[in-house]
């Protein structure tokens, strides 16, 4: 019998191997041998070692969570990113959105937006290229040279030019607009070697030139056909066309055509980047408590325009304040020539000893102002910081110097001066002299606040004073400009330029210079005349140091503060910082950097100069 099976005989009778769909594949229940292990070892625990092991485990995932949160932390920074809106409430309307016009608050404000120069000031008080790239000064410091950015344009496309810089400067000296810029400009020579530079020729060496270069420069192909008598009427200065870092986007006008509501967006195309706040709004109002109520309702969250005494009204808690020292002198300065007992340095030294300066900045600006010394204001010599934004609640003012300490300093240094109190008259009395004089000053609610509390510290040691207040125009024809004072309450309009030559060079003592104290000194006038012609910084500082030194001891004044410019912003606006300002328009100097929403991003894709700022 054969042993041999026969294939043949079985093949068609074998069941064919079943190929498993895929719905078997991913239902069949599988076993997870690792699981199994480990379950069986937990069986094997007691409940302590069990609950132990939990612990462990749990303790070991949260310190691995944060170690990643440590290690995403050092690798990404915030950064600010566009977003959020800025509502800014203003007093009155704006009429002339014109770097060559502006009148009001609301004019420069919104000029400083719209429009940009060939330079730009920082809040840290130094000035960088905006439509310009470079800039050069030659050694004789008349000649500066401006490069413009080939890439930069106005508003509507149309690239900015050497012509249209030019053009702008032609017109801020051209007599029939009498501009405001007029006297920075006059006897500038320029010229437009080609389309992107521009050379102003100076009769003579003027350091503080630059600070002139931020004037925001006009487009040349809207303003051209306008004619010089036309230019205050022009539809342009209420619906402007610059190259600064916003554009308007909407105007609403009220039932009269007067602007109610301006509301600005970022330019993409701006010279310094584009702004991060996508919405800035300017809304206009009658009056102070007009404005007051708006910001109480937060209908408008910014105010730059309110007094001291306003801003210590506010309830607000979701506010801050931004404040810093404005860099002006406020002072008493005496006419020597006008008085013959002024002229003698003792009194005027005791007139200042006599004087509760801290008393009086908190009378007269509820303490938001600056103590001073001298001549120079807080600030343009790199001793203050800017100033960044803090609880309106942290503002605080200082108690002031007893009085009867004040009174027996003003004694000490009258009697060694050979004066002597004369009981009958009740007043001082050297070589049949007596010390009294006339105090004069304008109608203005601070500066007669600080008037009468310093009538009051020195008529309580004896000094017999008058005071005299004027309106501003009554003071400044028949008061000021004939110098027809005995001494004179008023402020200086420094800026940041710190050009002081105006107020304290012997040659301004008359009309039309500002010389109000009619000081003369030859080490001084050459101090002066050195500091505005040289460019070194460190050098113009150690010239103006020595002539603060000089003119503290001769006493030609009394400086008392620099009141505070006040700025409420929303708690979460970030990036600004107010270094000194001329005025108010001054705050938006870096408006490009500000911000309100930000995001986290890996350190390599931060842009290079918000990464310095968060290291």
């Amino acid at each position: 019998m054969s042993t041999e099976l026969d294939w043949n005989k079985y093949k068609d009778n074998t069941p064919e191997p079943k190929t498993p769909s895929w719905r078997d594949a991913f239902l069949k229940p599988r076993r997870l041998r690792g699981f199994e292990r480990v379950e069986q070892t937990l069986r094997t625990l007691s409940p302590g070692e069990r609950l132990l092991l939990y612990i462990l485990t749990a303790t070991f995932g949260l310190s691995a969570l944060v170690m990643v949160s440590g290690v995403n932390a050092l690798a990404t920074v915030t950064v600010p990113t566009p977003g959020g809106t800025l509502v800014e409430g203003e007093i009155g309307s704006a009429r002339f959105i014109n770097p060559l016009l502006t009148l009001s608050s609301p004019d420069e404000d919104l000029t400083a937006l719209i429009y940009s120069g060939l330079m730009r000031a920082l809040p840290d008080g130094s000035l960088v290229p905006d439509l310009a790239e470079s800039y050069s000064i030659s050694e004789d410091g008349r000649v500066y040279t401006f490069k413009l950015r080939p890439e930069v344009s106005f508003h509507d496309g149309v690239p900015v030019t050497s012509a249209d810089v030019a053009f702008t400067v032609q017109q801020a000296v051209g007599p029939s607009i009498n501009s405001s810029r007029r006297a920075d400009w006059t006897g500038v020579g320029v010229t437009t070697p080609d389309v992107h530079t521009v050379v102003f020729t100076l009769q003579h060496a003027y350091a503080p030139f630059l600070q002139n270069a931020t004037l925001g420069i006009l487009p040349r192909h809207l303003w051209e056909s306008v004619r010089s008598e036309e230019f205050p009427f022009s539809p342009l200065n209420t619906d402007p066309v610059g190259s600064g870092p916003y554009r308007i986007a909407d105007v609403k006008m009220d039932s009269t055509g007067a602007a109610e509501r301006y509301d600005l967006v970022p330019f993409k195309k701006y010279a310094l980047g584009a702004p991060n706040i996508k919405h800035i709004s300017f809304v206009f109002f009658p009056n102070t408590q007009k404005l007051i109520e708006a910001l109480e309702a937060k209908e408008i969250d910014a105010v730059a325009s309110l007094s001291p005494e306003d801003l210590n009204t506010l309830k607000r808690s979701d506010t801050s304040i931004v404040q810093v020292a404005l860099p002006r002198v406020f002072g008493v300065f005496f006419n020597q020539s006008h008085n013959n007992v002024l002229a003698e340095k003792a009194p005027r030294a005791a007139l200042e000893a006599a004087v509760d300066k801290r008393g009086i900045i908190n009378a007269a600006l509820a303490g938001r102002g600056t103590l001073l010394t001298g001549p120079i204001p807080p600030g343009l010599l790199g001793e203050t910081a800017p100033a960044t934004p803090k609880p309106l609640a942290d503002i605080t003012s200082t108690a002031s110097t007893k009085q009867e300490t004040l009174i027996q300093n003003t004694k000490a240094i009258l009697q060694k001066d050979g004066w002597t109190f004369d009981q009958g008259s009740a007043s001082w009395k050297k070589d049949k002299k007596t010390l009294a004089f006339t105090l004069a000053t304008v109608d203005q609610a601070e500066l007669i606040s600080t008037a009468k509390a310093l009538v009051a510290d020195w008529k309580a040691t004896g000094i017999s004073v008058t005071l005299q207040i004027y309106p501003i125009s009554e003071l400044n024809t028949a008061i000021i400009r004939p110098r027809n004072y005995d001494a004179i309450l008023f402020g200086e309009v420094v800026g940041p330029e710190l050009d002081l030559y105006a107020f304290w060079h012997s040659s301004q003592r008359n009309d039309p210079g500002l010389n109000l104290a009619l000081y003369a000194n030859p080490r001084t006038d050459s101090l002066l005349s050195e500091a505005r012609a040289t460019t070194n910084e460190g050098v113009r500082a150690n010239l103006y140091s020595r002539f603060a030194t000089i003119i503290e001891s001769d006493h030609p004044a009394i400086f008392l503060y620099a009141p505070d410019f006040l700025y409420i912003v929303p708690e979460h606006l970030r990036g600004i910082e107010l270094g000194a300002l001329k005025n108010g328009a001054d705050r938006f100097g870096n408006v490009h950097q500000w911000y309100m929403d930000t995001e986290r991003v890996w350190k390599i894709f931060a842009p290079e100069d918000q990464l310095r700022a968060t290291l």
